[in-house]
């Protein structure tokens, strides 16, 4: 299936022009939703021998986020939908909150595959827009990856809205944004041969500044350990208002992911905003080192998800699931701050926010 397949568009005053030349930027997670969207997980060899055990928990998560915003799951077909019903009729979610969509997938993580929206508040006609980013899986690292490549068109279709194709690789797991012009991404991701090679640090800062509508982009080194995206940065940093961020820090020096956090740490510290005022840094701890058939697992409290009215993070059966938890409250004295055993949904090396991506309300 081909763009023009799908039948999406561009209007013809934007040909030539890229969203931020049109006013449109890429919003908080912070700020106000339309909806959430999902792919409904099904690719068994992404939680081998435990799929079965994250429906649960995932249920879980879309029932917290449907109290307070539509959620939209992409399926991929309708036996899918019936299977995701009578899971989620087993728990609190506002079912007149859910849609469903046929819109196969290759798999669950729609933060990396899902489009990404923009906004414009200042235009006539089209106040949101999509960007189709293209997706590799990670590097090529679980073929295939067709349909998911193809879901934002779907959605664009769906949803009436502009389509702008920049023709790279990029993962929604890989930015974090704090609405008001300023990007956080890591080197070890976005710089990585395995995703754009044809492109050095300056032209990755020239695609994200025209394609979501910032102005500055600030860069930390490396991820955590067990995270097969190369280091996504929803694992490791994630902005809570405009100003500050929450980082993960590991207390253990002997642990592996000691030294690459501190690091981090000490990056963002030196960091300043556009307004020349330092970044706010808030530490995080890591949780217990998450073990499973002797694969360290990327289990991280930065993996939370900021929905309209609670912010829901993954927890791991630890003593410092509460710490973690608490912290994050004080950030969000306006959402309700709920954790949710991610110990299995884990297992397929992301979590809560891996598994999501917001469309802002205009």
């Amino acid at each position: 299936m081909t763009f023009k397949d799908l039948n999406v568009y561009t209007p013809a005053e934007f040909q030539g022009k890229t969203p931020a030349e049109l006013g449109y930027y890429f919003p908080a997670e912070f700020a106000p939703h339309k909806a959430t969207w999902l792919s409904w997980p099904h690719k068994e060899s992404s939680w081998p021998g435990k799929i079965d055990k994250i429906f649960k928990p995932y249920a879980e998560f879309i029932a917290e986020v449907s109290q307070g915003e539509v959620v939209n799951i992409n399926v991929v077909d309708v036996k899918m939908k019936e299977f995701a019903l009578q899971i989620l009729q087993n728990t609190e979610a506002d079912l007149d909150k859910i849609n469903f969509y046929i819109h196969p997938t290759n798999d669950a993580w729609c933060r990396d595959h899902g489009p990404a929206f923009l906004i414009n508040p200042n235009s006539l006609e089209h106040k949101k827009v999509l960007v189709k980013w293209n997706f590799n899986s990670w590097g090529d690292k679980y073929p295939p990856f067709h349909l998911d490549n193809e879901i934002p068109l779907h959605i664009a279709k769906e949803e009436k809205l502009p389509v702008f194709i920049p023709g790279i690789i990029m993962e929604g797991g890989s930015v974090e944004f704090n609405g008001n012009g300023t990007v956080i991404t890591s080197r070890s991701c976005l710089l990585n041969k395995n995703r754009n090679p044809h492109l050095n640090q300056s032209e990755i800062e020239k695609y994200l500044m025209d394609f979501y509508g910032v102005k500055q982009v600030l860069w930390v080194g490396d991820g955590i350990v067990g995270d097969d995206t190369d280091g996504h940065i929803d694992d490791t940093v994630r902005f809570v208002n405009e100003n500050t961020v929450l980082t993960v820090v590991e207390d253990n020096p002997q642990d592996d992911n000691f030294e690459i956090l501190q690091e981090n740490l000490k990056q963002l510290k030196e960091m300043k905003l556009l307004n020349g005022d330092p970044l706010n840094v808030i530490e995080l701890p890591m949780p217990d080192p998450v073990v499973y058939e002797g694969y360290r697992l990327p289990a991280s409290y930065a993996n939370f998800y900021i929905a309209n009215k609670s912010v829901i993070v993954p927890i791991f059966n630890c003593e410092k699931d509460k710490v973690a938890l608490d912290i994050i409250a004080r950030c969000f004295p306006d959402r309700k701050v709920i954790g949710i055993d991610s110990t299995d949904i884990v297992w397929g090396l992301g979590s809560f926010h891996c598994l999501s991506q917001q469309e802002p309300a205009i």
